[in-house]
């Protein structure tokens, strides 16, 4: 857990890896250590500066300035920050500190007090989703332990299943079906859009998580749905993006499937006409509200 790659670290604090060398070489901040293969890592403290740096920056302190400060000082700034876009950056990496240091009560309590402030949706814009891209890079690369999942992935499960259920029986006129294939568990995102769903009044199938294609299929046919939505957080290792696409194209390319989730980002090889990615909660959002 103690040992980020300078692509963990380029991927969540949005700090080019050749910017992050430059740091390294004219300022103190950064301390990497190196592996009997020469190859940089980096701890959890180091992470955690890093994206309060980073924050930091975005927002109008220059790096030798930064370089000055002792880290109570760079947290006392991080916290004087009150830009609108700065406060939500800060209560996401706020949430990955209290992740990977397992402060279950501290995250909760973070994450509780937004809710309350701002409501379920603005929350999944504004925090959970970024949260939900971060940690999604920490279970495609490993640096998550079970015990931090579970604890996260329940929390935040309770709080959308809480605010499903406030919903009540929509009775729209479209039918939207939710799915993860077979061997996938990731199943948050997919139940923020099914919140999102259900609060524009569309009538939902929610089929969870680890679906065998061949039941997703029979169901499709029985109910016959207007729109499919996927949305994946990380994959596992055994996940074949090419084999989903292929499948829906050949057994259900009848109705329009929109796949979501960090994992999109990677996959470049052209889609049927039946499968759209969205590859950000914005488009995810903008398509829903057009249904």
């Amino acid at each position: 857990m103690n040992a980020f790659t300078i692509k963990d670290l380029e991927n969540l604090s949005g700090i080019k890896a050749h910017t992050i060398r430059m740091w390294e070489q004219r300022y103190t901040f950064l301390k990497p250590r190196r592996s009997d293969t020469n190859i940089r890592y980096y701890s959890n403290d180091e992470l955690k500066t890093l994206l309060n740096i980073a924050l930091l920056n975005r927002f109008g302190f220059r790096i030798s300035h930064i370089d000055k400060m002792d880290n109570s000082e760079i947290c006392e700034k991080v916290l004087s920050l009150r830009d609108a876009e700065a406060l939500q950056e800060r209560v996401v990496n706020t949430l990955v500190s209290q992740m990977i240091d397992l402060q279950t009560d501290n995250f909760e309590m973070t994450l509780g007090k937004y809710i309350r402030c701002n409501g379920l949706e603005q929350s999944i814009r504004e925090i959970i989703f970024p949260f939900l891209e971060k940690i999604g890079i920490l279970w495609q690369t490993g640096h998550i332990m079970p015990a931090q999942e579970h604890f996260v992935s329940n929390l935040i499960r309770q709080k959308v299943i809480v605010a499903i259920d406030n919903l009540g029986i929509c009775d729209g006129d479209s039918t939207c079906i939710l799915f993860l294939p077979e061997g996938e568990h990731h199943e948050i995102g997919l139940l923020f859009l099914s919140y999102l769903l259900k609060q524009r009044n569309h009538k939902v199938i929610y089929l969870g998580a680890n679906v065998p294609f061949a039941d997703y299929v029979s169901i499709v046919d029985t109910m016959k749905p207007q729109y499919a939505f996927i949305h994946l957080t990380a994959t596992s290792a055994s996940f074949n993006f090419d084999r989903l696409v292929s499948n829906i194209r050949l057994q259900a390319g009848h109705i329009p499937t929109i796949i979501s989730g960090f994992p999109t980002h990677a996959y470049y090889k052209p889609l049927p006409a039946c499968v759209q990615f969205k590859k950000s909660y914005r488009e995810i959002s903008e398509f829903i509200s057009t249904l």
